[in-house]
């Protein structure tokens, strides 16, 4: 028991009051004044951390744009769209006329609150027609406007 308490007293020694005596001596000998480190402009500083919040905000919308955009970018090259609005007439409140056009193919279609209807099928475009940059003929429009009214 004697042997235990000696090694345990050795011990603390060891680890606690032998350390502490060495530092003082180590300390007592080499004193250090204390001085204020030089610390950076604060103008090149503040300029640092917006260009980096600059160019971090920057990466963020640019990889948001193109997540929200990147099926337009893979699928719509070198591609004409063969689904196109030719002609759009609202007729007051939520009801609406549209001439859609698919490939050579022309559709005069309504929508309403109820829905989407097909109201004719309109004569095939010529090829200068099918394109959506080309304005439809408003004759061929107002023809076939009247033709549905007056099957009604």
């Amino acid at each position: 028991m004697k042997r235990l308490s000696i090694a345990v007293a050795g011990a603390v020694f060891a680890f606690c009051v032998l350390p502490t005596a060495l530092a003082e001596t180590t300390n007592s000998a080499a004193v250090v004044p204390l001085t204020t480190p030089n610390l950076p402009e604060v103008g090149p500083s503040v300029l640092r951390v917006l260009g980096a919040l600059a160019v971090v905000l920057g990466i963020f919308l640019g990889g948001v744009w193109l997540f929200r955009n990147w099926q337009r970018l893979a699928l719509g090259r070198g591609r004409v769209p063969r689904l196109n609005v030719l002609e759009t007439r609202p007729l007051g409140g939520r009801q609406a006329l549209y001439v859609v056009g698919y490939e050579s193919e022309r559709f005069l279609i309504a929508s309403s609150p109820a829905g989407v209807s097909l109201l004719s099928h309109l004569p095939a475009a010529a090829e200068n027609d099918a394109s959506p940059s080309a304005a439809p003929a408003s004759s061929s429009f107002a023809q076939a406007l009247t033709q549905v009214l007056k099957g009604k």
